[in-house]
């Protein structure tokens, strides 16, 4: 009697334990599931557990280059680090638009720890902008909508430079889904593959 008792006291601890596992692994889950629904993950640029592929849609009133040192369906290297895997991962050229570029820091609109120093939004996702230019430390509101909260935020440029921006498709070269239609990447963060 006394062995089955044993027995049975063990096999219910061992269940126990894989019970509190499980829901110990579950609470991570949700927490992490939150995190993306919020779009404040990791704030400060590092946007790696987002799924950062877009429809492809274009502000109104950006203009395509004319040309471009990287033309739509060239290949080529990214150098930059706007989201885990980016660097060093290879790019299909979807889209090259000349236009001004920013660095920005807001709140976004959901609310949540403040995000600073997102690279990109252009010109034409600024509310007003037409053909004025802004410099550092301008307050600005965004209508990109890149991430969540982001768009009707208020902003402060960080950084300004007239240059040419790709939308990009790549898959992280550290593994994982495709990435399309991404706005936007620099053409100082590109080299030729």
């Amino acid at each position: 009697m006394k062995k089955k008792q044993f027995t049975l006291l063990t096999f219910l601890m061992i269940i126990s334990f894989i019970l509190a596992a499980c829901s110990g692994g579950q609470s991570k889950n949700e927490s992490m599931d939150h995190s993306k629904k919020s779009g404040h993950e990791g704030m400060n640029m590092d946007h790696s557990n987002m799924d950062m592929s877009a429809s492809g849609e274009l502000p109104k009133g950006i203009k395509e280059a004319k040309n471009p040192t990287f033309p739509v369906g060239s290949k080529a290297v990214i150098h930059a680090v706007h989201m885990e895997g980016m660097n060093g991962a290879e790019a299909t050229i979807v889209g090259a638009y000349d236009t001004t570029v920013y660095a920005i820091s807001y709140t976004p609109t959901t609310g949540g720890e403040k995000v600073t120093n997102h690279k990109w939004i252009v010109q034409e996702e600024i509310k007003g902008a037409e053909n004025q230019t802004y410099k550092r430390e301008d307050e600005v509101e965004v209508t990109a909508d890149h991430m969540k909260g982001m768009k009707g935020a208020k902003a402060v440029i960080d950084s300004a430079e007239h240059t040419t921006v790709y939308m990009v498709d790549y898959t992280p070269a550290s593994g994982g889904k495709k990435v399309t239609n991404h706005q936007w990447v620099t053409e100082s963060e590109l080299t030729a593959k």
